[in-house]
């Protein structure tokens, strides 16, 4: 009987899977009996055969016994009635064929009465003439003559070998009737039936000796069967074992499950029972990978095949990766259904394929982070990776560019980019390399080559700048040929300059003494010329003056007096004229010695203003000044007046009736910003770079009107210069003008260069005391 148990399951220190399951328990004497049993039939078999060939021997003797005896007492009966039938005639002679009529019962009996003289007086049938006494017929041995019928039936045989039942009895009067049988009629009934028995005796020992050699047969071919069986498990368990596979055999009916021994060998558990409780099992699936009620559902739903990776805990408390791969299969016993299939431990395949994945995803970020355009396609022409770059060559979107896709329907959903030109091909036939020039001018460099599966990888690099370093390697190349010729036809050329420039030089030395000469000459010729011009002028200028105000008296018509204003004014523009030309010859041959010292920047701007005030109020032009206080400029008293004055004079003098002129001064680190702004007309942009200049006039309709040597500018420019700071000019027609004014402020540094610089040359001004000569005195004659 069954025993109902609880089925647990649970990992010892000693890697035991315990499961107990309701199972029948074999005994282990049935076992033995079993094993006895296989010989024991056999033996049983052999024994009853041969009991039954003894039963239907005995059998068959017996029949035969009984017949004889039979025959015997019908024998001695029949003889006895002959006897008595003889008496009845009181010696006299009787019928034998009446008393042994023919019939079948008696075939082959034979009747004889003898004399007294012991010899035969009739025999039915009859005998031969020859046989003429009863021991002729039955042999010289025979006893019944002299026992009669106190010998009964008596089984004798005969001279010529046939068996015979012969009885005498004695008549009144000294004869005897003998009756003789012959045996062979008598069995011809027994030899059938026992011919019969032999027949079913043998027949029956026929099936009895099959149903042996069958039994034995199967015996050892289930033997066989159970060894095969054994190696085939053996074989079994050592490929699974080998393979780190496991069998599953889960009988969903019974709810319980089988498992093979590399099944427990491959989780680290010891088998104790043949059967796991399903729950048990369910137990040890993480909680993650589903569990077994959800397969069982699926089964239930007519799912036939099983494919599912899942992880199962060890006896180690570790997980192991497990893919189960299984079929429902219908049992031919009973009707249930089992799920029956292998698991394989795939913890390695597992964590190869991780290993694949972040190598794969490092590659695709190595893919994608070089510059070159990237495409590999597998041997069926699929696309199995490429990077932005090539998408964005062939116009493709990410969804354009799966992996898996056929070249053609990629390249269909894209636009192949525009060639120019190609270059020749170079490799073999398994890689090919060629350069390409696309319609916006980029030079690409595609290589294509043959993978070991039969796809092909294809790289394009953007050759561009390589390509125009080629080709201005090729210029350079090609200029450096040219300037190589050049040079040689230069050597020659400077070979014959050589000398012509010696000749010059000498020539140029000679030059260069005529023009110091003439320049020295200028110098005293503009110095003479001042001289001799401002002595004139100063007399024109203070004449016209007098005659203007009428100092010594009226001059009569009042138009002399506009005349002598006109001598005045002339004359004054044309010392001024002379005072700048000076200035700036001074300024060219570097003659003017500033001496920079820190001043006030209002005070610089309200003396430059004050200067050119009257002139302002005239035209009706407001002056605005913001100066910050606090500001100071490093700048020499005379220059930077006559900085302000030429830029204030220009702007005032270029400013509109009604205009505005704007003064600001700001501090910039260690330099200060002047800005000058006006509203005046402004000065085409092609004419700024000339300001500046000397004797350089922006001649238009509007300022062709107003009088000027054109060197307030450039002696502004060249005095700012000499300060160690600079003059700019941004101006606009119809807008205005804005000169930038840019000079060093007064920093300690800067002062005490200063200060050096003053004494180096004071010192350099004192005069050198002579020693006095010793000698003998002489006379002041």
């Amino acid at each position: 009987m069954p025993e109902a148990v609880s089925a647990s399951l649970s990992a010892r220190a000693d890697s035991t899977l315990s499961a107990v399951w309701p199972v029948r328990s074999r005994d282990p004497r049935l076992q033995r009996a079993e094993r006895w049993l296989r010989y024991a039939v056999p033996g049983a078999l052999s024994i009853f055969l041969a009991c039954l060939v003894a039963l239907a021997a005995i059998h068959i003797r017996g029949q035969r016994a009984e017949i004889i005896a039979g025959a015997e007492a019908e024998v001695e009966s029949f003889a006895r009635l002959a006897a008595h039938a003889l008496r009845a005639t009181e010696g006299g002679r009787i019928d034998l064929h009446a008393l042994l009529p023919e019939d079948g019962r008696h075939l082959g009996r034979r009747l004889l009465v003898l004399s007294a003289d012991a010899r035969i007086a009739q025999a039915h049938p009859p005998l031969p003439a020859e046989i003429a006494t009863l021991p002729d017929i039955l042999g010289p041995s025979e006893p019944l003559s002299a026992l009669g019928e106190r010998a009964g039936a008596v089984l004798l045989d005969l001279p010529g070998g046939e068996r015979v039942l012969a009885a005498v009895h004695h008549l009144p009067g000294g004869g005897q009737v003998a009756v003789m049988q012959p045996v062979d009629p008598l069995m011809v009934g027994w030899g059938a039936r026992t011919r019969d028995q032999i027949v079913l005796v043998g027949a029956a020992i026929l099936v009895i000796v099959g149903v042996g050699v069958a039994y034995g047969l199967q015996t050892r071919q289930a033997t066989l069967a159970d060894r095969a069986c054994e190696q085939i498990r053996l074989r079994l368990e050592t490929a699974l074992r080998r393979s780190d596979c496991g069998l599953w055999d889960w009988d969903i009916a019974r709810g319980r499950i089988y498992w093979s021994d590399s099944m427990y060998t491959l989780l680290g558990y010891r088998r104790e029972q043949p059967y796991l409780a399903f729950g048990t099992v369910n137990a040890l699936v993480h909680p993650d990978d589903g569990d077994l009620y959800s397969l069982a559902r699926a089964v239930a739903a007519n799912q036939t095949h099983v494919d599912h990776a899942f992880r199962v805990r060890g006896a180690d408390g570790a997980y192991v990766w497990l893919r189960a791969r299984a079929e429902v299969v219908a049992d031919g016993f009973d009707g249930g259904r089992h799920l029956v299939g292998i698991a394989v431990d795939i913890s390695q395949q597992r964590a190869l394929e991780e290993t694949n994945a972040a190598a794969d995803m490092r590659l695709r970020d190595a893919v994608e982070a070089i510059s070159e355009a990237f495409v590999l396609w597998d041997q069926g022409n699929r696309l199995v990776l490429c990077n932005s770059k090539f998408r964005h060559l062939h116009a493709l979107s990410a969804e354009d560019a799966q992996p898996g896709r056929r070249y053609i329907d990629i390249m269909s959903r894209g636009a192949l980019p525009q060639i120019r030109r190609e270059t020749p091909e170079i490799g073999m036939a398994t890689a090919r390399t060629f350069e390409a020039e696309l319609a916006d001018g980029r030079w690409l460099q595609i290589s294509e080559r043959r993978t070991r599966d039969g796809g092909y990888v294809s790289v394009g690099t953007d050759i561009t700048s390589l390509k125009r370093q080629q080709e201005q390697l090729v210029a350079s190349e090609r200029e450096l040929i040219e300037t190589v010729t050049d040079l040689k036809r230069s050597r020659r050329t400077l070979e014959v300059q050589t000398q012509q420039l010696a000749d010059l030089a000498e020539r140029y030395l000679d030059q260069k003494a005529v023009a110091e000469s003439a320049n020295q000459s200028k110098s005293e010729f503009l110095a003479n010329m001042s001289h001799e011009l401002r002595t004139p002028l100063n007399a024109i200028i203070g004449f016209a003056d007098v005659m203007e105000n009428e100092v010594l008296g009226p001059i009569g018509t009042p138009r002399y007096g506009e005349y002598a204003r006109d001598i005045r004014l002339s004359g004054g523009h044309l010392l001024t004229m002379i005072d700048d030309i000076l200035d700036m010859a001074r300024l060219e041959a570097r003659r003017v010695r500033l001496q920079p010292r820190a001043l006030p920047a209002d005070k610089a701007v309200d003396d430059a203003i004050e200067a050119v005030s009257a002139e302002a109020a005239r035209k009706d032009v407001r002056i605005h000044v913001d100066v910050r206080p606090g500001v100071d400029l490093l700048a020499d008293v005379r220059g930077i007046h006559r900085i302000l004055l030429g830029i204030l004079e220009n702007a005032v003098k270029f400013t509109e009736a009604g205009g505005r002129v704007e003064v600001r001064v700001r501090r910039a680190g260690e330099h200060v910003h002047v800005f000058v702004a006006d509203s005046g007309m402004g000065i085409p942009r092609a004419a700024l770079p000339r300001l500046g200049q000397p004797f350089t006039k922006v001649e238009t309709q509007i300022t062709s009107r107003h009088k000027g040597s054109g060197l307030g500018l450039a002696i502004a420019r060249s005095t700012a210069e000499l300060h160690g700071g600079a003059l700019r000019i941004r101006s606009e027609e119809n807008v205005g003008t804005i000169v930038l004014l840019r000079l060093p402020g007064p920093t300690r540094q800067r002062l005490e260069k200063i200060a050096e610089a003053a004494d180096r040359h004071a010192a350099s001004l004192r005069p050198v005391p002579v020693p006095a000569k010793v000698g003998p005195r002489r006379s002041a004659a």
